[in-house]
């Protein structure tokens, strides 16, 4: 890769919210052009170029035009970093994969729903395309991503947390949403975020997705308190977690055989 690497920003099905995200670093920006050369970013450029080595690519994908799309900048970028809830797990697109795909159409398109081409189930970009690396959150945490960006410049593996954001609740001393009687799912959920929401006095919401192996790793102390078990909390939302609760079922079924 060369010593200040190209990188380029493209969005799908998504609000670009975790765009915004970057183009409101302020100061902060400064450092991050110091280190790259960005070549193509449509939230604050006119400018664009196929010649990057860096792909950060945010939204999820649910038509077959995005889907070549994807595989076009995949072939182009020696690195493909998903961005954002919808490109990293499908995000509130993936609510329609379990939902009557026709009465979404309906609600969004109205009679006109036959002139779009939208797929049943929305999809993370690495559901079509091999994904290097991941920036979690809906919207993304700036000092996540640039820890990320400044990772990969040096050739190092960015440190991304795996253990549930009821770990970052016990470390700001928070009462837990549990205790105040709202269902949330920190257990099951990778942390990284500060317990952010948490923190204002609501409950976690699942954006940054599943930690790994959710069954074995969730924070057992808060779920045996309350009774509850991973798969529990599992099915009490799809708001973030439809796809990948699906593909979870589909790799334990693999499993099985």
């Amino acid at each position: 890769m060369a010593e200040k690497p190209r990188v380029a920003f493209f969005d799908f099905a998504g609000c670009e919210g975790d765009q915004l995200q970057i183009a409101n670093l302020e100061e902060k920006i400064l450092d991050l052009v110091k280190i790259v050369d960005v070549v193509s970013f449509r939230e604050v450029m006119s400018e664009h170029s196929d010649n990057y080595d860096i792909a950060f690519v945010e939204g999820s994908i649910t038509n077959s035009h995005a889907e070549e799309r994807l595989k076009e900048i995949r072939d182009n970028a020696d690195i493909v970093v998903a961005i954002g809830a919808c490109a990293t797990i499908g995000g509130i697109n993936s609510i329609r994969n379990v939902q009557d795909f026709e009465k979404v159409q309906d609600r969004v398109y109205g009679e006109k729903a036959d002139y779009f081409e939208s797929w049943e189930k929305a999809k993370p970009a690495d559901a079509v395309v091999s994904v290097d690396y991941y920036v979690h959150g809906c919207p993304i945490e700036p000092d996540e991503f640039l820890h990320v960006v400044e990772s990969l410049v040096r050739g190092k593996e960015p440190n991304i947390p795996n253990y549930p954001v009821c770990v970052e609740c016990k470390l700001n001393e928070n009462v837990c949403a549990f205790e105040r009687d709202e269902f949330c799912l920190g257990p099951v959920t990778r942390a990284g975020c500060d317990a952010c929401c948490v923190n204002e006095g609501t409950r976690c919401w699942g954006c940054r997705g599943l930690i790994d192996n959710p069954n074995e790793d969730a924070h057992k102390e808060v779920l045996d308190e309350y009774g509850l078990s991973a798969e529990e909390i599992l099915n009490e939302f799809s708001l973030y977690f439809a796809w990948q609760q699906e593909a979870r079922e589909k790799e334990e079924e693999v499993e099985k055989k």
